[in-house]
């Protein structure tokens, strides 16, 4: 028994090896954005759902944090504080799909197809969730949202949510960023964006461990209809999801188990509905409830699940077409064991960087932001603008 269990383990520590110096690094570049753009500057963008700002919406989403609980909680709070339910929706799912740290890791253990199918497929599924938002969406099924959200009900992540540690001021970007208070801003940023994830994160590198050390390929090709033509095609985007939701992890800890899925013999179009399908785990759902009543998360649901599933077809079909799709059975498992190559010269100094900007945090008296971050949701009347610098 403690043989597989060593391989799940050492599997998952292999896969975490290889992925550690680019979650750093996206981490890194999503606290610079973050502290340069202003939380209430986002508000003030989203008052309604025309393509121009749902165009904002998704880049000012993909400038977010990229934890699927975070992302759920801030969309609540654009939609409580004017941002129509559409936009808030297309923010959510930039967060923590269109995202720089997600891109990386899905080109290091599943190559650079997917990284472009991921920022292929997200503007698709946005576009596929506006259009049918718009058919099932009423006013009064909106102003009953509007009702359950400004009960204030807490989710998750609520306190992480409503912290905003942009720096503002006179003088450039730069000049900004690399001030006293724009490192600090960042290193802030940057702890807490780990401390959002790093359980999804572990969580998904264990089970995507425990999979592919336990669970024989054979069941996933019975299970994805491998060798079966069109049918494989049909089926992958339709289960991906599903296999998602079950999965209970989200954001950039979902990356893991699809390259094991990949390998498995799911198709291309499955793992990016795969991948989309972290804002409709389990857990997530409760919450929409929580936020949003029973009738909203119905056609949440219904929407991201019909709009995931047709932006995996239609995916598979563009790259089909432009013969991108490549072979199955080659995504990073941790098959191979830890070496001395590039991936470790990178690790030590990211290492390093990530230790300098947690001494930082430290020092400027962070550590008391960490106990606020499941804190209660911002009320209608909260400047967006918590911890300012």
């Amino acid at each position: 028994m403690l043989g597989p269990i060593l391989e799940a383990l050492r599997t998952a520590g292999t896969m975490a090896w290889q992925i550690l110096w680019s979650l750093i690094l996206g981490f890194l570049l999503a606290s610079v954005v973050q502290a340069l753009v202003r939380r209430s500057t986002v508000v003030k963008l989203l008052g309604d759902d025309r393509p121009s700002t749902l165009l904002k919406s998704a880049g000012l989403g993909a400038a977010s944090s990229s934890c699927s609980y975070a992302a759920v909680a801030l969309a609540r709070s654009l939609f409580r504080r004017g941002a129509s339910f559409t936009a808030a929706m297309v923010f959510e799912i930039a967060s923590t799909n269109l995202v720089v740290e997600l891109g990386i890791i899905l080109a290091l253990l599943l190559g650079w197809q997917f990284t472009l199918a991921e920022f292929v497929g997200g503007p698709i599924i946005i576009v596929l969730v506006a259009l049918m938002f718009r058919i099932v969406l009423r006013d009064k099924l909106i102003r009953d949202a509007q009702a359950q959200t400004s009960k204030g009900l807490a989710g998750s992540m609520e306190g992480h949510a409503a912290m905003d540690m942009s720096v503002d001021g006179e003088g450039s970007v730069w000049a900004r960023l690399f001030s006293a208070r724009g490192l600090t801003s960042v290193s802030q940023i940057f702890v807490m964006e780990w401390a959002a994830v790093i359980r999804d994160i572990a969580v998904g590198l264990l089970i995507a461990g425990a999979v592919a050390a336990w669970v024989p390929v054979d069941f996933w090709r019975r299970l994805f209809l491998h060798g079966h033509g069109t049918l494989t095609l049909l089926w992958g985007p339709i289960v991906g999801p599903l296999i998602s939701i079950a999965s209970f992890v989200c954001s950039i800890g979902n990356v893991p188990l699809a390259a094991v899925l990949w390998n498995g013999g799911i198709s291309f179009g499955g793992v990016v509905s795969f991948l989309f399908a972290d804002l409709l785990i389990l857990p997530i759902l409760a919450i929409y409830k929580k936020y949003y009543g029973w009738a909203m998360t119905a056609r949440i649901v219904g929407v991201f699940y019909v709009a995931m599933v047709a932006g995996g077809y239609l995916v598979e079909v563009i790259f089909h077409l432009l013969h991108l799709i490549p072979s199955a059975g080659h995504a990073f498992t941790g098959a191979s064991g830890i070496s001395w190559n590039y991936t470790t010269y990178l690790n030590i100094v990211f290492v390093i960087i990530a230790a300098g900007l947690i001494l930082r945090f430290v020092r400027s008296g962070g550590a008391g932001m960490l106990k606020m971050m499941g804190g209660a949701p911002a009320t209608d009347d909260d400047a967006p603008a918590h911890h300012h610098h």
